[in-house]
C-alpha cells in the first residue's frame, strides 16, 4: 500500500482543554471526516478509526492492517442515542446493560441499519457497537463524526498495541495519525455479547464478565466452541476466527499444578536453549525466581488479574524485540478477567496447550 507521513501528537487525558490537546484532536476529526485512518487510546487497547459509514474509509483499515475482510469492524460511539442510527432493534436487556455498563469495555451486537455498509460489518446483516469511557477516545469520535470503526490499531495477528509505541512500530507511515494518550488501563479488548440471540451471548470474554451482567439481565450464555482457522463460516465478532494476539515466537501454555509446571517449563526451556534458541518466559511475581535459564518476564502477581491483563500484549512484544524463538508461559485461572487472558494467550498461542 501506499507510504504516508504519520503524524504523532501526545494528549495528556487530564488537560483535554488545553491548546495542543484541543488542536490535535481537530486534526484527527479532520483526518476522520476526510476518509483516513486515526490511531488512538481507548481504555482498552489502542484502536484505529476510520469513518464507519463511510465504506472506503473501513476498506483502507483492512488494507493498513492486513485483516480478513470477512473479519467484522466494531462502531464506536460517544453518545447513547447514537446507537438508534446504527442499530435496527435495540433489545430492553440491552439498554440495561448499557445504563449499567456503557461507556466501558463491553461491545454489544445488534441488527444493522442500513446506514452502515458491509464493509464495516464483514458482510454481515449485524453490527457490533460500542462505547469507551477513555476520554481521548470519545473526544476523537466526537470530533470525528460520531461513528468511528475501530480494531485494534495493530498489524493483523500481531498483540493488541497498549501504548502508542505499539502502534508506531507496527503502521507509521501506513495510517495518517497517531494520539498518544500514554499506556492503557485495562490491556485487553472489550466483551463482546451478542444481543441477537437468546439469551444473550458473550463471544468474546473480556472485562465485563458474565457474571456482572447476569446481575444486570439473567441468564447470559459464552460461546465455548472455537473456529478453526481454515473454516469457512464468517466470525460474528472480531476475533473468533483468525489467530490473534500473537508474538513472532513460537508459542506454548503450560496447564497443571504450579510445581510441575515450573519444572516442565525449566526442562522445555533448557532443551531449546542447548539447542542453540532463545527462550522467553511467562511467569508471576511469586514464580519468576524460580526459573533458571532463559528471558524471564513477570506479568505481575498472580492475585492481581487486572495487572496480568494489562501486561499480557506488552510482554509479547517485549519478546518480539529481544529475538525470542519460544515461549513457554504459566496459565491462569479463568474466573474474572482472568478469563479473558487466557482466550488471548490460547489464541496466540493457536490453542497450544501443554498439559503436566
Amino acid at each position: 500500500m501506499e507510504r504516508m507521513r504519520t503524524i504523532i501528537r501526545r494528549i495528556d487525558r487530564k488537560k483535554l482543554q488545553n491548546k495542543a490537546a484541543i488542536q490535535a484532536i481537530e486534526k484527527a476529526g479532520g483526518i476522520l471526516k476526510a476518509g483516513g485512518l486515526v490511531a488512538f487510546p481507548t481504555e482498552t487497547v489502542y484502536g484505529l478509526g476510520a469513518d464507519a459509514l463511510n465504506e472506503d474509509a473501513a476498506r483502507k483499515i483492512y488494507e493498513a492492517k492486513g485483516r480478513p475482510s470477512d473479519n467484522p469492524l466494531i462502531i464506536h460511539i460517544a453518545n447513547i442515542r447514537s446507537l438508534r442510527k446504527v442499530a435496527e432493534v435495540i433489545p430492553e436487556e440491552a439498554k440495561k446493560i448499557a445504563k449499567k455498563y456503557w461507556p466501558g469495555p463491553l461491545t454489544m451486537i445488534f441488527e444493522k441499519t442500513d446506514i452502515v455498509p458491509y464493509g464495516t460489518t464483514g458482510g454481515l446483516e449485524t453490527v457490533a457497537v460500542r462505547m469507551p469511557s477513555d476520554p481521548v477516545a470519545l473526544e476523537v469520535i466526537r470530533a470525528g463524526g460520531g461513528f468511528i470503526a475501530a480494531p485494534s490499531a495493530n498489524t493483523s495477528g500481531r498483540p493488541s498495541p497498549t501504548c502508542a509505541a505499539h502502534v508506531e512500530a507496527d503502521l507509521r507511515r501506513r495510517i495518517d495519525m497517531i494520539i498518544d494518550g500514554g499506556q492503557v488501563e485495562i490491556g485487553v479488548e472489550s466483551t463482546i455479547l451478542d444481543m441477537t440471540m437468546t439469551p444473550p451471548m458473550i463471544l468474546r470474554p473480556g472485562a465485563i464478565t458474565q457474571e456482572m451482567l447476569e446481575e444486570v439481565i439473567g441468564e447470559v450464555a459464552v460461546d465455548r466452541s472455537t473456529i478453526s482457522a481454515d473454516s469457512r463460516e464468517s466470525p460474528r465478532a472480531p476475533g473468533m476466527k483468525y489467530r490473534h494476539y500473537a508474538p513472532r515466537a513460537d508459542l506454548s501454555v503450560v496447564e497443571g499444578p504450579m510445581e510441575l509446571a515450573i519444572e516442565a517449563i525449566n526442562r522445555m526451556a533448557a532443551g531449546r536453549i542447548a539447542e542453540g534458541y532463545k527462550v522467553g518466559i511467562i511467569a508471576t511475581d511469586e514464580t519468576a525466581g524460580r526459573y533458571r535459564s532463559g528471558i524471564i518476564k513477570s506479568i505481575g502477581p498472580r492475585a492481581d488479574e487486572m495487572a496480568i491483563a494489562s501486561h499480557l500484549y506488552g510482554i509479547l512484544r517485549e519478546f518480539d524485540d529481544e529475538g525470542a524463538d519460544y515461549i513457554f508461559s504459566e496459565s491462569f485461572s479463568t474466573c474474572g478477567i482472568g478469563g479473558a487472558v487466557m482466550n488471548r494467550l490460547l489464541k496466540a498461542a493457536s490453542h497450544h496447550i501443554i498439559d503436566v
